[in-house]
């Protein structure tokens, strides 16, 4: 029996209290031995938590019993020898998922397709089918024939399609393709193809809850899917049936790594991978030792995840330097304007 029970949820819903909300929440959590992470904005909710059966039930009750978050549906996946998440965080954002354009509303989202008729869709020669997720997990596994984006962050996909608009490109819209998108587990989907919509594209599909519902919905031998899909927790990546695969994550840059990652010369456990061991710095690299130093130093003594309170010390101060930057941004974009008066 499976020791861990994971829930992936979203909804894009308007939730102008959403700052109110955060404090009961993750107390609720953490009373019922819940973990991972929940966002909260004005446009709803998303996040991934795991815990006991019991944990998950009481949560997901919890949320439920708010009338706007009554319909709130689900994504189930289990865990029988790891613990997906080491720390519970329910944090305050812009977006439940990034794209940077604040006039996209998620609930204006493309036509569903649901999992059973996804084959014969994207078997249309007539249909562009596009992955909307980022380049590292589309690196693993991905549908056949289905267009790479090549973006970093979710935040780039507007400028991807902007590009490819364009007279001759591929979603020039002289051509009247159809469009049909895809992510993990549904909510970059439902936003992308918002803004297709916005952009004027008429006929534009989606996977109805992602990858994840496909994989476990779909038999192998009839699946159009090709490789492993990437997860945000300790899973790192599951295949079909939602059974959890090969792939380990790179403590410095979290790109999934395959045994043969494993074996360059350049993956240091904890430090480095061939994906990133030319790009950090020496000062990144003496931080992600010590953190590697104390995760030992804890499994040694049968302790909880040490590491995971320098994870947290290292994503804040990420998120301080990205707000420095946007405000100087900011400040140089008002200066332009006051000279150009």
């Amino acid at each position: 029996m499976s020791n861990f029970t994971i829930a992936a949820l979203y909804k894009f819903v308007e939730l102008p209290d959403y700052e109110a909300m955060r404090e009961p929440l993750q107390a609720f959590c953490e009373q019922h031995d819940v973990k991972g992470t929940l966002l909260l904005a004005l446009e709803g909710i998303n996040g991934t938590i795991a815990g006991p059966r019991e944990g998950i039930d009481a949560v997901l009750a919890y949320l439920r019993n708010d009338p706007r978050l009554a319909t709130l549906e689900h994504k189930e996946s289990w865990s029988e020898d790891r613990e997906p998440f080491h720390r519970m965080r329910v944090r305050l954002k812009k977006e439940i998922v990034t794209m940077g354009q604040p006039n996209v509303n998620g609930q204006n989202a493309g036509t569903y397709v649901k999992p059973e008729d996804w084959n014969a869709l994207i078997s249309d020669p007539d249909v562009v089918l596009i992955d909307t997720r980022n380049d590292y997990e589309v690196d693993i596994g991905t549908f056949k024939g289905a267009v790479n984006p090549e973006t970093v962050t979710f935040r780039e996909f507007p400028q991807w399609v902007q590009e490819q608009a364009r007279a001759g490109g591929l979603l020039d819209k002289n051509r009247k393709k159809k469009v049909a998108m895809f992510c993990t587990g549904g909510i970059r989907c439902e936003k992308s193809t918002a803004y297709m919509k916005s952009q004027g594209y008429d006929e534009v599909y989606h996977l109805e809850g992602g990858i994840l519902k496909y994989l476990e919905t779909i038999p192998q031998p009839q699946s159009l899917w090709e490789g492993e899909c990437f997860v945000f927790d300790e899973r790192v990546s599951v295949g079909h049936g939602l059974v959890p695969g090969p792939y380990i994550q790179c403590r410095a840059c979290r790109h999934p790594l395959s045994d043969e990652d494993r074996a360059s010369a350049h993956y240091v456990r904890g430090e480095s991978c061939p994906h990133c061991w030319d790009k950090i710095t020496e000062e990144q690299r003496e931080r992600f030792r010590e953190r590697q130093r104390q995760v030992d130093l804890a499994e040694q003594r049968h302790e909880g995840h040490i590491g995971a309170k320098m994870d947290e010390q290292i994503r804040k101060r990420r998120e301080e330097k990205r707000a420095q930057k946007e405000k100087s941004r900011q400040l140089a974009h008002e200066l332009d304007q006051q000279k150009s008066k």
